[in-house]
């Protein structure tokens, strides 16, 4: 299974095009972060293609735009194409099991392109979102989340910025989500800046919450 999965994957990044190369910082936004599944949230701010590739790494920015900055090494990238269909602008995204075999994602397929060490640390982790080419060096930032408050991540020259297209949760966060205002605004575009402030989270350092 493990084998069709890595396949599949393979071939829907093929097939997607030029897709990437539309996301744009704050396309997309974190609504979710569990240290101990491994897994995560993010929400579709704009209408996404059938198989837009968006690819994550949990590695350390080291400042500078993409073509110029890089990620360091040691832990992992992943690659998630969307699917087939078109995903509305509104749509929750969940990943889950990020560190197992039997990783997943509640849309398309998700699978690992690049190991290190495995899953998020209980200490303090962030991640990337981003597009990029085959081998995952990105070309464009879309969002990230950090529960260690970027340490170690420079995010000068990414577009990202804490509060309007990136969030730095409580740190050492266990558990986060999302739990502010879900309707009532003029477009779902304007929900990005109440996303990415991290008072609207509840998160959790003690505790298990693995699923």
């Amino acid at each position: 299974m493990k084998m069709k999965r890595n396949s599949l994957l393979a071939a829907v990044m093929v097939m997607s095009g030029s897709a990437n190369a539309m996301l744009q910082p704050g396309d997309l936004a974190f609504t979710a972060f569990n240290a101990d599944e491994d897994g995560f949230a993010l929400v579709a701010l704009r209408d996404l293609s059938p198989y837009t590739t968006v690819y994550f790494s949990d590695n350390e920015w080291n400042g500078g735009p993409p073509g110029v900055g890089s990620f360091n090494t040691g832990e992992n990238t992943f690659a998630w194409v969307s699917g087939t269909e078109s995903i509305a602008a509104g749509s929750v995204v969940r990943f889950q099991a990020i560190d197992k075999a039997t990783r997943s994602a509640s849309n398309g397929a998700f699978g690992l392109i690049a190991s290190g060490s495995s899953g998020f640390s209980a200490s303090g982790d962030t991640l990337f979102a981003y597009s990029g080419d085959a081998g995952g060096t990105p070309t464009a930032f879309v969002a990230a989340l950090s529960s260690e408050n970027f340490a170690g991540s420079d995010l000068a020259g990414t577009e990202l910025i804490p509060g309007v297209n990136s969030v730095a949760i409580k740190t050492s966060t266990d558990f986060g989500e999302y739990t502010g205002t879900r309707s009532g605004l003029s477009s779902i575009g304007a929900y990005a800046g109440l996303i990415n402030d991290a008072t609207l989270w509840n998160t959790r350092t003690t505790g298990d919450f693995s699923m």
